[in-house]
């Protein structure tokens, strides 16, 4: 049945699972794709244009805001980051649905956005801060000081729970993938996601039955 595509975004503090979860859910289907950030900032050695990162002069990426090409945006330490909206227009034409890795400011800006009847938001939960922290602390990749400083972001980040459409907990990775999985499954299928539901319930009603 055809549709539009979605809009899916997954948020959460950092260390909750929400990069694992969204490669696992692109495995599991992979006409999903994933929203690639434009940004003003360098690129970094081994990063390409268009995979990593759209990398855009300055005046280039606010014209795109100034023009309301961008459906979120943010300024991080003196770069630009956001989410163009071209391309996932074309994919929502496509009946391609998109998945978005944001923090709860971009997730407010992409559902305030001219797409926003289309998103579904999933915001990931840790089952506990001790997991959470000790998630953070297995990874070896940041200092105690570094990793306090995202352990308090993360309580911001987790008072936007209620602002989400879904809240999954990921104490277990296999049963929040299957749970996210459920979630995609049961928001295309919407009856007003279908837009060839109409035409096709027309010529039902119009067959001849009982020759």
């Amino acid at each position: 049945m055809e549709r539009s595509g979605l809009l899916i975004i997954l948020s959460s503090p950092s260390g909750a699972g929400k990069s694992t979860l969204a490669r696992r859910l692109m495995e599991w289907d992979p006409s999903l794709r994933f929203s690639v950030s434009a940004t003003t900032r360098a690129p970094r050695p081994g990063e390409v244009h268009g995979q990593h990162y759209d990398f855009l002069g300055v005046e280039d990426f606010r014209a795109l805001v100034d023009q309301g090409q961008m459906l979120e945006h943010a300024e991080v330490f003196g770069n630009y980051y956001g989410s163009p909206r071209q391309p996932v227009e074309a994919a929502m034409r496509e009946g391609r649905d998109t998945l978005f890795d944001v923090d709860w400011q971009g997730g407010q800006q992409i559902r305030a956005s001219a797409l926003g009847a289309h998103v579904v938001s999933v915001f990931i939960l840790p089952p506990s801060l001790i997991e959470l922290e000790r998630r953070l602390i297995a990874r070896g990749q940041d200092s105690a000081e570094v990793i306090q400083g995202r352990m308090q972001k993360s309580l911001n980040e987790i008072s936007h729970w209620a602002e989400y459409d879904y809240v999954l907990v990921n104490e277990d990775l296999d049963r929040a993938t299957e749970e996210l999985k459920t979630i995609l499954t049961a928001e295309r299928l919407r009856r007003d996601r279908q837009v060839g539901l109409g035409p096709f319930i027309r010529k039902l009603m119009a067959e001849e039955i009982g020759k």
